[in-house]
């Protein structure tokens, strides 16, 4: 189970930003998402990429990550270097609120926590925001979070895009389409847009989006949450659920405060990723 948010303050936790520069940090935050893959896939060196992965398994200095959205809600990221493992938890928080867990890769696993439609929906930051602001930057560090399988072209034209920004070598589509695949622990997964609750939904036996997302909020803080996540137009995506409810014309409503981005009516079908025993980051070198 993630672990909870305030148990953070009595660790060593540090700011993240400045990791974001830091050669080999992306292809270690992303090598999950596509194992097998070798670190000179995203433009940096094995070594590099190495020396990376032994400071976030740093147990004296925990990386976080501060993602800011619309209305004062933001997104943290935090990595969890325990003496056995390293996991990453990542938290919607509002001041004064209770956080929720988006995602976790501990052992009990959490995910996934967002559809691409939200996910495209707070790249763009909130004027005068501190932290994470950069769309690209945003896009690749809450791609773990995504599980989507009907992401659209467009996802993969936007994951090549934030790639190619962060150096990765030319011709990156093939790369992009296995990133949005999902996480091995939970993969891509169907999602529905619920018109009562105004909220996407997910079926993944592992995501906490099975419930509608801002229900431990009160209702002012919900409803701006939705008008952040909730598009225009969204693409109907069919099916049903075990209680026979149908999941089609699902029609978002409200346009949000951040910029409308059209999603295809045809969403391209991804395939789910298997879980593994074991992670890509094994073979890779590391630096003494």
């Amino acid at each position: 189970m993630a672990m909870a948010r305030h148990w953070y303050s009595s660790a060593l936790v540090v700011d993240g930003l400045p990791f974001l520069d830091e050669p080999g940090f992306w292809a270690v935050h992303l090598v999950d998402l596509c194992e097998g893959e070798s670190p000179e896939a995203f433009g940096v060196d094995g070594a590099d990429a190495g020396a990376m992965l032994e400071r976030l398994h740093d147990n004296l200095a925990w990386p976080v990550f501060t993602v800011p959205l619309e209305g004062g809600f933001s997104i943290v990221v935090h990595y969890d270097s325990g003496e056995e493992y390293t996991s990453t938890d990542y938290f919607l928080v509002h001041p004064g609120s209770p956080d929720a867990v988006l995602a976790s890769t501990d052992q009990d696993r959490t995910g996934p926590g967002l559809c691409w439609p939200e996910l495209a929906a707070i790249l763009p930051a909130p004027d005068g925001a501190a932290g994470v602001t950069d769309r690209h930057a945003r896009l690749r560090l809450l791609l773990p979070v995504l599980g989507d399988s009907a992401a659209p072209a467009e996802a993969v034209d936007a994951v090549t895009q934030a790639l190619s920004a962060q150096g990765t070598p030319k011709g990156c589509a093939a790369l992009a389409r296995r990133l949005l695949g999902g996480h091995p622990m939970w993969g891509a997964q169907p999602w529905w847009f619920d018109a009562d609750e105004r909220s996407w939904i997910c079926d993944g036996e592992h995501s906490p989006r099975q419930t509608p997302l801002g229900d431990h909020l009160p209702q002012h803080q919900r409803t701006d949450l939705e008008a952040r996540l909730v598009y225009k137009r969204a693409p109907e995506r069919s099916g049903g659920n075990s209680d026979g409810r149908g999941r089609e014309g699902l029609v978002p409503i409200q346009e949000p405060a951040a910029a409308v981005i059209e999603l295809a009516e045809h969403a391209s079908k991804l395939r789910l990723s298997r879980p593994s025993s074991a992670s890509s980051r094994e073979c890779w070198p590391v630096r003494r």
